[in-house]
C-alpha cells in the first residue's frame, strides 16, 4: 500500500508538495514514484534563485532501473534545495515525504500560491492516478 498523506497535494508526475510557509512550499517525489523507480543512487537538483514555470523539467532522478525528470509543479522560484540528497540520494527511497524533499519554491504571494495549490490533485485524485 502506498503512503499518501493527506496534507499534500500531488501532479501526475508523481511530486507532491508541502506548505510550508505563507508563500513557500517544498516539494518532492512520492512514495509510489520512489518505490516504482527502485533504488535511487543519484540526484541532479535545480539552481536556487531560479525562476521555474509549471511542467518545467528542473531536476532528475536516476536510480538502478531508470533516470527520471522530475517537473515544477508551479510557477515559482526555487528559493531551496535538498542537498543531503547530493550525498545521500537513497533518502528519497527511505523518506520521501520528510528527509527526501527535493526543493523549496516561493510564489510572490498567499493567495496566488493557495489558488495554485487548489489546481492539484488531492491524495483521493492522486490515489486514483496510480490506480487505487
Amino acid at each position: 500500500m502506498t503512503d499518501l498523506p493527506d496534507d499534500l497535494r500531488y501532479t501526475e508526475e508523481h511530486e507532491w508538495v508541502r506548505k510550508v510557509g505563507p508563500a513557500r512550499v517544498r516539494v518532492g517525489i512520492t512514495d509510489y514514484a520512489q518505490s516504482q523507480l527502485g533504488d535511487v543512487v543519484f540526484v541532479q537538483l535545480p539552481e536556487a534563485d531560479k525562476d521555474v514555470a509549471a511542467g518545467d523539467s528542473i531536476a532528475e532522478v536516476e536510480s538502478t532501473k531508470s533516470v527520471s525528470d522530475i517537473y515544477a509543479p508551479l510557477a515559482a522560484k526555487v528559493v531551496a534545495v535538498n542537498e543531503v540528497l547530493v550525498g545521500s540520494p537513497e533518502t528519497l527511497n527511505n523518506d520521501p515525504y520528510g528527509d527526501g524533499w527535493m526543493f523549496e519554491l516561493e510564489f510572490d504571494d498567499e493567495a496566488g500560491l493557495d489558488a495554485a495549490l487548489g489546481d492539484l490533485l488531492d491524495a483521493a485524485g492522486y490515489q486514483g492516478v496510480i490506480g487505487g
